[in-house]
């Protein structure tokens, strides 16, 4: 296969394929093109994806045009990069169907692009190595800690010095998915006193065994086929937020995890409980793009409030670009390979055939003019664009 990697779009500093990523493609017997300085943002220079036998090109035209499939992290470049590409070039990557502009999708239909995305990847053991949500979590988790311990007044760890003792901080962790935990793992390791707390009973021997202490309470949600939380109903959720309104007001640090996919994240901190905290402390909301877990979280921005800082923020994953990268392209390229075996083949037309296999038809977003994906059906509307290669 003939694999592109572009420069992602301003903003986005993560790069879709490392330099050793490429390098087992390539012995993989992969050709792979990518855009001149596509992996400096993320530390890598030009001359390092030469040594692992990539073709650089100063040109974007010449990258799309050569490639069969496209690399990309979140694709969230300009709508007329894909008039360039050959119908039946696919585009694999973190696409997001839930969040994305719908008319990205629309574009890509339109120019009879395939899209697959990789976070409608079941949670299943046969796609952990392709994972790159639980890859990207752990690096959020770790980084939303380091975050919370900048931004909070006061040490971390139990100090015992010459003018007294400085007693730990408190941190509180919701939600014990994949960032919950990295962020519970990180916040024990630095010297505070967690707890968590998740809807799933499930999950409290891992909280534990991290260090925290796991808050129990008369709520429970069942979960998803791929692991996920399911929505509480409403009376349910009421007295869940009851119940943490006392491990709100006692926490220094609080790092909010929970999502819920294809919906808004659920409010798990109202602005009252936020009143009800000591001044100086600190929220950390990984949930903003999904609307956040409180009520007084802004999408890319600090928010004091009632002595609060309340920090909601874009892309955190992209503030580790180097590791980060490394991790998502490792589970990129293992897809890539995966689509290889299935096999996916093209005619000498440059038509796409694609399996009908479990893994690739649930990433499956776009393909032959049609928007498949249900979740963004349902965004774009019963009287919107769904077959764009027939309306």
């Amino acid at each position: 296969m003939d694999i592109g990697v572009l420069r992602e779009a301003p903003g986005e500093t993560m790069v879709a394929l490392s330099p050793d990523s490429v390098r087992r493609l390539s012995q993989a017997g992969h050709r792979v093109s990518i855009q001149s300085e596509a992996g400096t943002n993320a530390g890598w220079p030009d001359a390092e994806y030469r040594d692992s036998g990539a073709i650089v090109s100063p040109q974007l035209e010449e990258v799309v045009k050569a490639s069969d499939i496209i690399a990309a992290v979140e694709a969230g470049w300009d709508l007329s990069i894909w008039r360039l590409a050959r119908p039946g070039t696919a585009v694999v990557g973190l696409l997001k169907p839930y969040a994305a502009p719908t008319e990205l999708f629309e574009a890509m239909a339109q120019s009879g692009i395939t899209a697959l995305s990789l976070d409608s990847l079941p949670r299943i053991s046969r796609a952990q190595s392709m994972d790159v949500l639980s890859s990207l979590s752990t690096v959020m988790g770790y980084r939303a800690v380091i975050l919370a311990a900048e931004r909070l007044r006061r040490f971390f760890p139990l100090l015992m010095t010459a003018a007294g003792t400085i007693a730990p901080a408190r941190v509180l962790v919701l939600g014990a998915g994949v960032a919950g935990l990295q962020a519970i793992a990180t916040a024990h390791r630095m010297g505070a006193i967690v707890e968590a707390f998740d809807t799933r009973p499930e999950v409290r021997e891992q909280v534990e065994s991290l260090g925290a202490s796991f808050i129990t309470m008369d709520v429970q949600s069942t979960h998803t086929q791929d692991g996920y939380a399911e929505e509480l109903a409403e009376d349910a959720h009421q007295r869940e937020t009851d119940r943490l309104a006392g491990p709100v007001a006692r926490a220094d640090a609080i790092i909010t995890t929970a999502q819920i996919p294809g919906r808004r994240a659920p409010i798990l901190i109202t602005s009252d409980m936020i009143r009800e905290m000591k001044p100086g402390s600190v929220i950390v909301d990984l949930t903003a793009e999904t609307g956040g877990n409180t009520d007084e979280t802004r999408l890319g921005e600090e928010v004091d409030f009632a002595a609060i800082r309340i920090l909601g923020p874009k892309k955190i994953a992209s503030q580790l670009p180097r590791d980060a990268s490394q991790l998502f392209s490792r589970n990129l390229a293992n897809f890539l390979n995966y689509l290889q075996e299935a096999p996916i083949s093209w005619d000498p037309d440059h038509h796409l055939a694609l399996p009908d296999d479990d893994l690739i038809q649930r990433t499956l977003v776009v393909h032959e003019g049609s928007i498949l994906h249900p979740g963004l059906r349902q965004r774009i509307g019963e009287g919107g664009m769904v077959d764009v290669a027939n309306s």
